[in-house]
């Protein structure tokens, strides 16, 4: 389910709080849901009114935060740490996103953003790196297509690294 769903594809969202609010009521609690091992919420980076909407609405297991490994984007996950951890909601971990791209010609790697940014901050925070996704072309043709990575191209590496994670994150909440 998306927030997309609830308005026009070419339709801007530029709601105010409430209306925030609403919408995050109706996808948690008139969504028609079947009976779930799991349900991961996609919020936007910050500190605001989702967020704060969500940890006063239903109970969460936990916050994953995900970043790239660049200072900047590094300096809104912490802020998003701290935010979760004053509301007690329990950090699960840190996703480092677009970690590396290998070319597809010659086979280096490349650091586009940095270099572990995200692995550093876990370590000096005390929080635990759930995995690195790489930054791969094929990952946004897969998303494009409306087929997660796992499913469309399940072999693949990028594939195999959203599967450490899950695999993280199922033992970390201890679902078997």
């Amino acid at each position: 389910m998306s927030m997309g769903s609830l308005v026009p594809q070419d339709s801007p969202i530029a709601w105010r709080g409430l209306m925030v609010q609403k919408a995050m009521n109706q996808l948690l609690f008139e969504v028609s849901w079947p009976k779930l091992d799991l349900l991961v919420l996609d919020l936007p980076p910050g500190t605001g009114d989702v967020q704060l909407t969500i940890t006063q609405s239903i109970e969460l297991s936990g916050a994953i935060i995900v970043s790239t490994p660049q200072d900047l984007a590094l300096r809104d996950a912490v802020r998003g740490v701290d935010l979760f951890k004053k509301v007690n909601v329990p950090i699960l971990g840190m996703i480092q996103n677009m970690s590396t791209f290998v070319c597809t010609n010659c086979g280096h790697e490349h650091d586009i953003f940095g270099l572990d940014g995200a692995r550093r901050k876990c370590q000096e925070m005390g929080t635990k790196l759930l995995g690195d996704i790489p930054l791969h072309p094929q990952i946004c043709t897969d998303a494009d297509s409306g087929r997660p990575t796992v499913v469309a191209n399940p072999e693949s590496p990028q594939a195999a690294a959203f599967k450490k994670i899950s695999e993280q994150l199922r033992l970390e909440l201890g679902i078997s």
